[in-house]
């Protein structure tokens, strides 16, 4: 197949001409890395993208008109930090709603929706921002200048890399000075691209790094270090990297490892995969010997483990890397130095992972040492919302587990019942039967999974107020312990028999332990208000929402067990009006509306929320809780996704619900009547059941309380939206919102 003219000839590259832009290649980049210790002996690492892409001609001159944009990131070990940046070009949101339009990114119609709703406003959601200045790309020599972040070419053959983060005081003045000639990568420079189009790829694996480096505490001179340079051009002119032009549908990831070893050598090699099968499309491990001599490979194996979760994303990245090219005798690890090296950038895909790893291995036998950079994108683990929720209670799982593990030693056992000061409250405790009788009825109801979005609300109001939920990540358990405590009590107070899908916890264990347990879950959560920057104010103020929603969950629990059988003959003969309505909803807002409320208001408090911000999560995540459970009324009469309850069970149970409530406004005395005749007489024959329901949608009941449902969540986003900026953790709880509404689709 003949390639563009523009095109890189046999031989030698020709720096001078090809790290130029190329007027055949509608997608383009230019990358560097490198790492450096600085003159304070901090060990940082750092990589930079520049991105062009063709997104159409000008109507009037038909000259080709480009979009720009740049990624970059710096990596502190030692300190526990990764800060990325992502500006994008000023028609990322009108080229962001195409891209939804034809399907791309990201599969989940909620999220979709959620996105279009910012994009339209002609914003993205941050971390990603856009330009702000001008865009410049010179023609006739390496001269890339977007919005002030720059990468160039001098006279003599130095790179240099001008970096400024816009939200933080970091960036970098970087010069690298190449100390071998350009490699080819694939087959003589031909690789594939995303939408199995041809790429030229070349890289400079070795240069010579100098500079200095900005970080919070002030300018920092590198006293050595050592970059990488690479670039990649293609596809053919006019087209785009569109999903039309990807071959069956495909959606492509890829797994990129450039490693610079101590004894002068340099590995690269990336893999390719279908992001729907995880089956290769394409791979190659190259190895460059001091020298700067090439040897390739196409069969090896790149294989990740010790996954790392996200606590953002709560996407999946294995942080340990095998490459092992068995016909070069070449088995290196490569380890991340930082697990939470992951790149959020909304408009492109969710995120990704790329950071400092730690390389050590053997060459024919030979020990080899040396830092590379690892690239994982693509291959999320998580499609849509359902997902999401399903990796956030994995996660809560694993809160709880730190907390109040299955088999606790005797420290973690004293933490929970006195504290490290007072040692003296565990003196004749005996941990196992600590065990037996507080942790497992507890975690009998916890190991079932539940609804995790109670544990991801603190979080993610954390981050929507321009926090750092990270610092917080022990939180996830709270909401958890809290609810699974109430849950464990009102099955004893019900009778019930079935919690999870499975025998409720005083049948295991009896009444007694189980009260106990469950009544001791609400204590077990005040041990996680905890955080490094949290004053003591916001202390207080936490422990304020803490017990404020404790005390009205047990409000709500004593109204709802006491029922509304006494108030219903009256409310047969007068329709009950507004009355009974406000009744039922009460039992709702105290049990889960105000504890997700409170929830909310924690997270943007030590988010360092307004308290405008601070009341306006709390009003939004209110109003889903009591969205939730309008909504759980209406599905239990039309149905569950996937069958999780009997159809009509609350009518079987005699439960005054809120469809109940608002068709006594709405029928005759007469149907009144024989609708509370039917619920009250806890009747489990379908046929009657049936008919209830078919009298409750015929009176436009069920309907209305969806639309209250709807109105609810609509009305307090209006609220919110203005009060927060646009970004992912907006994004998710724009979608979350719906999904609440529309879970049973």
């Amino acid at each position: 197949m003949s390639h563009p003219a523009d095109w890189p000839a046999a031989g030698a590259i020709d720096l001078g001409i090809h790290d130029l832009p190329h007027a055949s290649s509608s997608t383009e980049w230019w990358y560097v890395n490198g790492h450096f210790t600085t003159a304070t002996e901090r060990k940082l690492s750092i990589f930079a993208a520049f991105f062009r892409v063709i997104k159409g001609r000008d109507p009037v001159t038909g000259e080709l008109l480009y979009a720009h944009s740049v990624t970059w990131a710096l990596s502190d070990p030692a300190g526990g930090h990764y800060w990325h940046e992502s500006r994008v070009d000023k028609d990322a949101p009108a080229m962001g709603i195409a891209r939804i339009d034809r399907g791309e990114g990201v599969r989940d119609a909620r999220l979709r929706r959620a996105m279009k709703e910012v994009l339209v406003k002609g914003k993205v959601p941050y971390p990603d921002q856009i330009f702000g200045g001008d865009v410049y790309v010179d023609k006739r020599q390496l001269d890339l200048d977007f919005d002030g972040l720059r990468f160039w070419k001098d006279d003599a053959g130095a790179y240099h890399l001008h970096l400024r983060n816009n939200h933080v005081a970091v960036g970098a003045d970087l010069v690298l000075v190449p100390r071998k000639p350009a490699v080819r990568h694939g087959q003589d420079g031909v690789v594939k691209g995303v939408s199995g189009e041809d790429m030229f790829y070349y890289f400079l694996p070795r240069c010579d790094l100098a500079g200095e480096v900005l970080l919070p505490g002030g300018v920092e001179a590198l006293s050595q270090g050592s970059g990488w340079y690479d670039h990649e051009f293609g596809l053919h002119e006019g087209k785009t990297t569109s999903m039309g032009d990807r071959k069956n549908g495909q959606e492509i990831g890829w797994n990129w490892l450039g490693i610079q070893l101590d004894d002068g050598r340099e590995l690269s090699a990336y893999r390719m995969v279908d992001e729907h099968t995880g089956e290769s499309v394409g791979q190659l491990a190259v190895l460059v010997d001091s020298d700067g001599n090439r040897q390739a490979w196409p069969d090896f194996t790149l294989i990740g483990d010790q996954v790392w979760t996200s606590t953002r994303t709560f996407a999946d990245y294995p942080t340990r890397w095998r490459v092992h090219v068995p016909q070069a005798g070449i088995d290196i690890v490569a380890t991340a130095t930082l697990n939470d090296q992951e790149f959020i950038t909304v408009i492109s895909k969710p995120a990704f992972w790329e950071g400092r790893c730690a390389a050590q291995g053997t060459i024919d036998g030979a020990a080899v040492t040396g830092l590379a950079y690892l690239e994982h994108s693509g291959q999320l683990t998580i499609a849509d919302l359902d997902g999401f929720f399903s990796a956030v209670g994995r996660q809560v799982l694993k809160s709880v587990d730190k907390l109040a593990p299955h088999e606790p030693s005797w420290e973690q056992v004293r933490d929970l019942v006195a504290s490290p000061q007072r040692p003296q409250y565990m003196q004749g405790v005996d941990v196992d039967q600590f065990t037996r009788t507080m942790i497992k009825p507890v975690r009998e109801i916890v190991d079932r999974g539940g609804k995790s979005w109670r544990s991801y609300a603190a979080l993610a109001c954390c981050d929507i107020v321009g926090g750092d939920s990270r610092l917080y990540v022990q939180w996830l358990a709270m909401p958890e312990l809290m609810h699974v405590g109430s849950l464990i009590v009102d099955d004893v107070q019900d009778k019930s028999t079935i919690r999870r899908g499975g025998p409720t916890a005083h049948l295991v264990y009896g009444e007694a332990l189980a009260i106990n347990a469950g009544t001791a879950c609400y204590f077990m959560g005040q041990k996680l208000l905890t955080g490094r920057h949290m004053s003591a104010a916001n202390k207080l103020r936490l422990y304020d929402l803490y017990f404020e929603s404790l005390r009205a969950g047990h409000a709500g629990q004593a109204l709802d067990l006491d029922g509304l059988d006494a108030q219903m003959p009256a409310v047969v003969q007068s329709g009950g009006g507004d009355w009974l309505e406000e009744r039922v909803l009460a039992v709702h807002r105290l049990k889960t509306a105000v504890p997700a409320a409170s929830l909310a208001r924690m997270g943007a408090v030590v988010g360092g929320g307004t308290e405008a911000q601070i009341e306006g999560v709390g009003l939004f995540f209110e109003s889903v809780g009591l969205a939730f459970q309008i909504i759980d009324d209406v599905l239990n009469l039309r149905g569950f996704k996937g069958d999780l309850k009997a159809r009509g069970e609350d009518i079987a149970h005699g439960k005054v619900t809120l469809p109940v409530a608002k068709a006594m406004a709405r029928l005759e005395q007469s149907d009144r009547a024989w609708l509370w005749q039917c619920v009250a007489q806890k009747s489990d024959d379908q046929s009657q059941i049936d008919a209830v329901i078919a009298k409750l949608e015929a009176c436009g009941a069920i309907d209305a309380c969806a639309q209250q449902a709807r109105d609810l969540v609509e009305s307090a986003w209006q609220t919110l939206d203005p009060l927060v900026e646009d970004s992912l953790p907006k994004v998710m709880l724009r979608a979350f919102g719906w999904y609440v509404l529309e879970r049973h689709y």
